[in-house]
């Protein structure tokens, strides 16, 4: 008998340590699903509702940038190119926070600037939010005898792989969204328009609707060149203002040959 209880007793031992043990594995797991979350940096705020006075203003690129003073901070934003001047009191509405942003119409820098459709001057809204996009971009095509129309388009070959004007503008339901490459030459060119520069590219393919190919980028070229364009296709895309694409290539690599 006495055998025995010492045997019970021992048993009861190992289980005890083996309880023990097993707290002490899960402590760590308990302790660490207890840590508290970091929390994560906060999305810059848009300039939603902000107003104050204009204490700076200038025009450049088909921009109007404005500095307002709202009383507790100064801000700076750009909206296509309106009628303002210092000490006029405005409204920013909700914007795109550029931080860091480098104009080079300006040269110059800016910590922070919000982009926005329009600015309210004066309780009225811009004069730009309801004409048209800013003074100087791009027309939606060339017209023929307009700008470019005396750039010889005569012997440009496809790219190696790559698609004529007139194959993407047939294909934009299966090229959108896909990177096409596109030989041709530059028949207008427009820089520093919404940030971007803008070429009008033509291969003496297609029709009229479907012969001249709108491309962003920031490459600087010349009309008269002739350039291999690399980029991803957009179809139907919608600046608003009443400027929509059927097709455009953006942010494209441009390699003038």
């Amino acid at each position: 008998m006495l055998v025995k209880k010492q045997l019970v007793v021992i048993l009861a031992g190992f289980v005890a340590l083996a309880m023990t043990a097993g707290c002490k594995e899960k402590t760590p797991e308990v302790a660490e699903k207890e840590k508290p979350v970091a929390a994560q940096p906060a999305a810059q705020p848009a300039a939603q509702g902000k107003s104050g006075t204009v204490v700076e203003t200038m025009n450049s690129g088909g921009y109007t940038y404005v500095q307002v003073d709202t009383g507790s901070e100064k801000i700076w934003a750009a909206a296509p190119e309106f009628k303002v001047k210092v000490g006029d009191p405005v409204v920013v509405p909700e914007g795109m926070p550029m931080a860091n942003y480098h104009s080079k119409t300006l040269d110059r820098d800016f910590d922070m600037i919000y982009f926005v459709d329009s600015v309210m001057v004066g309780g009225e809204q811009a004069a730009a939010a309801e004409s048209a996009m800013p003074e100087g971009h791009p027309a939606l095509t060339v017209e023929a005898g307009g700008e470019g129309s005396s750039v010889d388009l005569s012997g440009i070959e496809k790219a190696a792989g790559g698609k004529t004007v007139a194959e993407v503008f047939a294909g934009k339901g299966e090229l959108a969204g896909k990177e096409v490459t596109v030989r041709g030459k530059v028949v207008k060119f427009s820089p520093e328009i919404m940030g971007k520069n803008w070429i009008h590219l033509q291969d003496g393919t297609g029709n009229d609707g479907s012969n001249d190919l709108t491309v962003t980028t920031s490459a600087m070229a010349k009309v008269g060149d002739t350039v291999v364009v690399d980029g991803v296709v957009t179809a139907d895309k919608d600046f608003g203002y009443g400027y929509k694409y059927d097709v455009i290539v953006e942010d494209a690599k441009v390699t003038v040959e």
